[in-house]
């Protein structure tokens, strides 16, 4: 009997690097796969399963709104949209909201509104080393050629500021700018944040020539930094808030939030999606909201993500050869090495502990919100085996 990798190779597009791990069910923070091995998993499905997997009240709303109506479209409003979209505008402090199915969805979503606001010859500019999606405005705004190589022309009037670089932000954002969007930490390009100076200079442009200062939290948003957002660490407030990835409970759903300011640029039939927003995704998603936001989980992240960055930094002052640097927050954490880190994420694998290389060099660390300080310690001690043995 051929294996499920075997028949991908037969049925699928050759478009990902698959683990080499036949998952069978989930169960909190483990994987098991089909010979009955169990995983902990530090990837929770590249920051979706915030919950972990089979989180019994997920689990109880998405069964009870199914057996209600799965989809009705847009063309309704739903209570279980509302309900989902009343916490999202509460907790994020915006006030309005697209729902929308991806990450990548909401940014294409988020140009057009920005185009649509500012005009077609102002220009929207990104960061270099970021990653905003696959889809063509997402692609052109991620500044990594490996994305974009082959897919010429790109969309026309996006730029790129160096990251970080506040004589390139100050050469760059002026009264021809559109928007300047950014990930407060980079994901994809290896777990790097953004300056304090970066911001508020970014803030401080903003004000004087009234460009949109977007902040891309699709992967660093719903808690998984210890704040709702990471920019609220910094006292800023954009006007607009992307997110996907952790609100849908492991369902598609994504969203971009926006300030008074911009409620009124989209009129009816400029924007619009079949399947945004879904009522099962939302009633995954009110879920996540409440988990995180009302029962304590927040808190929980942020007490065990500071003692998670501290326990990394005692193995960079071990292993000083071997650990370049420790960044991140929260739950969004990134090890850089010397070398290649695929080697120790398989040597963990190989221990039935889940990571991931990213960038090369950086071990990309992103537990599950719900991962407790025996998770992490557990963790600790399969890497600190792994960098023994490299």
């Amino acid at each position: 009997m051929k294996t499920l990798l075997e028949k991908e190779k037969e049925l699928f597009l050759p478009t990902y690097s698959r683990i080499p791990i036949e998952v069978e069910r989930g169960e909190g923070v483990y994987l098991i796969d089909t010979k009955g091995e169990r995983y902990l998993d530090f990837f929770s499905g590249l920051a979706v399963n915030a919950l972990g997997y089979a989180h019994p009240k997920i689990v109880e709303a998405v069964c009870r709104q199914i057996g209600r109506f799965g989809h009705l479209s847009n063309n309704f409003i739903t209570d279980v949209q509302v309900e989902f979209t009343e916490k999202l505008l509460k907790y994020s402090k915006m006030s309005r909201a697209f729902l929308a199915n991806s990450g990548t969805e909401a940014i294409e979503g988020t140009i057009k509104l920005i185009r649509l606001k500012m005009g077609p010859e102002k220009k929207i500019y990104s960061l270099t080393n970021s990653f905003h999606g696959r889809t063509y405005g997402a692609m052109t705004l991620t500044a990594r050629e490996k994305y974009q190589k082959g897919f010429e022309p790109l969309v026309p009037n996006v730029g790129h500021i160096e990251f970080n670089s506040l004589k390139d932000l100050e050469k760059k954002a002026g009264k021809d700018t559109a928007a300047i969007i950014f990930e407060f930490i980079q994901g994809e390009g290896g777990i790097n944040e953004v300056s304090e100076e970066f911001i508020r200079k970014v803030v401080e442009l903003r004000d004087r020539y009234g460009f949109i200062f977007v902040a891309d939290a699709i992967q660093d948003g719903i808690g998984r930094s210890g704040k709702a957002f990471v920019h609220e660490y910094y006292g800023v407030e954009p006007d607009i808030i992307v997110t996907a990835k952790a609100i849908g409970g492991g369902l598609p759903l994504g969203a971009f939030l926006t300030t008074n300011s911009l409620k009124d640029v989209f009129t009816a039939g400029k924007h619009g999606t079949t399947f945004g927003g879904n009522p099962v995704s939302c009633a995954a998603g009110k879920v996540v909201l409440e988990e995180v936001f009302e029962n304590g989980l927040l808190e929980k992240v942020l007490e065990n993500g500071i003692y998670f960055r501290q326990e990394l930094l005692k193995l960079k002052e071990e292993f000083p050869e071997a650990i370049k640097d420790v960044r991140g927050k929260g739950y969004m954490l990134g090890v850089e090495l010397n070398f290649e880190a695929s080697g120790i994420v398989k040597a963990m694998r190989d221990r039935r502990v889940l990571s991931n290389a990213t960038n090369i060099n950086v071990i990309r660390i992103l537990p599950p919100l719900i991962a407790t300080r025996a998770d992490i310690d557990l963790y600790l001690s399969v890497l600190k085996d792994a960098l023994k043995n490299k």
